[in-house]
């Protein structure tokens, strides 16, 4: 028998078929689904683990031996035991009907909260109690951050998959509630092994040795990460933080190595200008928002003079949504600007916009009067400021959660970013985004209203575009 066979194709899968009927129909044929894999006994331990005659110690000595066979399965293997996970132990559907008829049945009476328990009680699949069971032996944790890390990139094609993972974030947005999360400063001084994982990790601005990471953690440079109790030596997510004397316009002052330390007496200003998440199983909790709140507080402790907080940012969509928008941002342009760019370009506009954007991949070479630099400064004002997606959040991912926690935008920076992967992303363009402390919550209600916050400044760019 192939161990790496489609277990679809094992059975004789038809569409429709959920993965209960096809593993009766498989067993009653005596066919294995999963190749070299025992299906049966598989889903034996599985119901073993769930066995709710056996401790708590007990249980989790048993998931840790599903997991030891899962490490061995394939992907076909695993695919398929994603599937009994998610649709054997889903909830039962006549306790749910029972139950809900018992509650209507109870509304307005002394009877009805005791009703609205059970209807709970009838909601919850076993899965969850299968996957709490995971969590009971010392890796089970990062087994399951690992699973749903591969589950992932299959939801698209098999929406079976659906309940499995939405059960894995509702129980990972408990187990890491911030409330249980250590804030800890990452320094030149960490073990070797968690300085490494900050080099792996790091997603926005690449760390290219040691001499680098040991840069981002001198004194006038902070690293902080959130660390869970059953994960102690892996961060989840982290800030990096510079601390100057003015606002930052530019990444490479930050990133050179050979400049001098800042003078920490003088020091005014914090800037975020990196955060990481680490664990791609842990998509969708969100604790971005609470590290900064939770730094600010620890930065504020050691250094009292420190006023202002801000980010460096990039701005991952601006260049891909300049791509598909141009035309109709030509056709935005006001008549005075758009004969600007005709004289700069010395050919007239074409609608598609080509010439402009061609021009625009010489950045590093418009000066400040330059009429293309004009329009990409509005361009980029207004996507930020003006773009919304159907949700009302801002379509930057980036400005999304910015600007979800309260800071404003404040100030947009020209080559900022001079990377290739800067240049890529938005012609090295960064942003600032100003946390105000006193006004976090009135930003916040801005942005409700379809109203991003920003400066007076940023909003004078938008004016060069309609």
């Amino acid at each position: 028998m192939e161990a790496d066979r489609d277990p679809a194709a094992a059975t004789g899968d038809r569409p429709g078929l959920s993965m209960r009927e096809r593993l009766s129909a498989m067993l009653e044929r005596g066919v294995d689904a999963f190749g070299g894999w025992n299906a049966r006994r598989f889903l034996r331990e599985l119901q073993q683990v769930l066995d709710p005659a056996v401790s708590e110690v007990e249980g989790g000595r048993r998931a840790a031996a599903v997991a030891e066979e899962y490490a061995r399965a394939t992907p076909q293997q695993r695919r398929a035991c994603w599937l009994l996970m998610s649709e054997h132990f889903s909830p039962d559907v006549s306790a749910i009907q029972a139950a809900h008829a018992a509650y209507q049945a109870a509304r307005g009476s002394e009877d009805e909260s005791r009703a609205e328990v059970r209807l709970r009680r009838a909601f919850t699949a076993p899965r969850t109690r299968l996957l709490q069971r995971f969590s009971a032996y010392p890796g089970g944790v990062r087994f399951l951050v690992d699973l749903r890390a591969e589950l992932l990139p299959h939801l698209a094609r098999d929406k079976r998959l659906i309940a499995l993972d939405d059960e894995l974030q509702e129980l990972f947005s408990t187990w890491f509630d911030v409330g249980f999360l250590e804030l800890r400063r990452i320094s030149w001084d960490s073990p070797a092994s968690l300085v490494e994982k900050l080099i792996r990790y790091e997603a926005v601005h690449d760390i290219r040795s040691w001499a680098d990471a040991k840069n981002r953690l001198d004194e006038d440079r902070r690293c902080y990460g959130f660390f869970h109790p059953r994960l102690p030596d892996e961060p989840l997510i982290f800030v990096e933080v510079a601390l100057l004397h003015d606002m930052a316009r530019s990444i490479t002052p930050l990133l050179d190595e050979q400049a001098p330390a800042a003078d920490l007496t003088r020091a005014h200003t914090a800037i975020f200008y990196s955060i990481s998440n680490t664990q791609a199983g842990l998509r969708g909790v969100s604790f971005g928002d609470s590290l900064i709140k939770r730094v600010v507080e620890t930065l504020r402790t050691e250094f009292a003079q420190l006023k202002v907080f801000a980010t460096l940012s990039p701005i991952p969509g601006l260049r891909r949504w300049v791509d598909q928008q141009a035309p109709a941002l030509l056709r935005a342009t006001p008549a005075r600007l758009r004969q600007a760019l005709e004289r700069e370009l010395g050919a007239p506009l074409a609608p598609d916009a080509a010439a402009l954007l061609k021009a625009l991949d010489g950045v590093a070479t418009l000066d400040e009067r330059s009429a293309a630099r004009r329009w990409l400064l509005a361009v980029a004002a207004r996507y930020l400021g003006r773009e919304l997606a159907d949700d009302g959040r801002p379509l930057d991912g980036v400005a999304r959660f910015h600007l979800g926690n309260g800071a404003r935008i404040e100030q947009l920076n020209w080559l900022a970013d001079p990377s290739p992967k800067g240049l890529r992303q938005s012609w090295g363009l960064m942003v600032n985004y100003l946390y105000d402390l006193r006004r976090l919550d009135r930003h916040r209600a801005q942005l409700a209203q379809g109203k991003p916050p920003m400066s007076h400044a940023v909003q004078a760019l938008q004016t060069d575009l309609l």
